[in-house]
């Protein structure tokens, strides 16, 4: 039945995203907007493809995984609609502190970096997978059997809840009024995906965007003219964009910086577990230092400004 309703959801949304892809594709041409390329499209399904292969063989092993601590669980929901609400909220939840973590810490980020790797914000974007994910990603969703949620359960509710995380990829939609407030947005995963200082490392929901608005990432999409148009991609663009070096440019990065002979193991710690762009000497800047230095440089254009004013 579990197994089934997958199948059904596959089936479902298949032709779905066909369909929205095509008619975006119409819409950009129509437009004038380069929304697409076909290099990068093909990339996204080149990477949609391993991140799938990778799923599906290592799939048994994290099912029995889950199956063994649902097998201890210590929390029981015997209502049927409280359990898939329940699964839903807290499928989310941990969704966002796995995503999270996929920016916070360079070892992951150095999976989840393939994502972002694209400078297009538009639906195939959402099939560009963090094509190691599937190795770990169960391993946050732990407490959910332990919770009594079945494990088939568990990954079908993923799933259902990834197909909003596709949607949500592109500049077409730009407002959803009062769902602003409840659900990630277009508008909303657009500042995700930026590269804008202002803009990193924020909105990490998938479903709901009110962790973000509990945990202190949140970040609304500023009107033209309150700040910088958004960019697309990396802070520091992929010199060589071979699918290979997408895939494992930041593994190389990480390796050389352990391979330093003038650090210690502190600092190569460091470099493994500490944010992306963290560096020992101050020659990189992670997202928050970004962040800081920029919002130096306004305020010292505004204090510039008042004083011509005062001329």
């Amino acid at each position: 039945m579990d197994s089934l309703r997958e199948q059904i959801l596959i089936l479902v949304s298949t032709p779905v995203y066909i369909l929205i892809i095509g008619i975006e594709v119409l819409l950009s041409n129509y437009r004038h907007q380069k929304l697409y390329t076909w290099k990068d499209t093909v990339t996204n399904i080149y990477l949609m493809i391993l991140n799938g292969a990778i799923d599906l063989m290592f799939r048994g092993v994290y099912i029995l995984i889950l199956d063994y601590f649902y097998r201890h669980h210590v929390i029981a929901f015997h209502n049927v609609i409280v359990y898939w609400v329940m699964l839903l909220l807290f499928e989310d939840f941990l969704y966002y502190w796995l995503h999270r973590f996929d920016h916070e810490i360079r070892l992951f980020w150095a999976v989840h970096v393939t994502h972002h790797s694209s400078e297009h914000i538009n639906f195939s974007v959402g099939f560009r997978s963090s094509v190691f994910q599937p190795l770990y990603r169960f391993v946050y969703f732990i407490p959910l059997a332990l919770m009594g949620f079945k494990a088939l359960d568990i990954v079908f509710m993923y799933s259902a809840t990834q197909i909003w995380g596709i949607f949500v990829h592109t500049k077409l939609v730009k407002k959803m009024g009062w769902l602003e407030y409840i659900l990630v947005t277009p508008s909303h995963h657009r500042v995700h995906h930026a590269s804008n200082p202002k803009y990193l490392d924020k909105n990490m929901g998938m479903f709901l965007i009110i962790w973000d608005k509990l945990f202190g990432t949140f970040q609304p999409e500023l009107p033209e003219g309150a700040y910088q148009p958004i960019k697309y991609g990396l802070t520091k663009p992929l010199e060589k964009e071979s699918w290979g070096n997408i895939i494992f440019h930041e593994w190389k990065s990480i390796l050389n910086d352990l391979r330093r002979t003038d650090i210690g193991w502190r600092e190569k710690m460091g470099y493994i577990f500490g944010p992306p762009g963290w560096s020992h000497d101050g020659s990189r800047l992670t997202s928050e230092e970004m962040r800081k230095e920029e919002e130096g440089v306004y305020e010292d254009e505004y204090v510039r400004e008042v004083v011509r004013s005062k001329r």
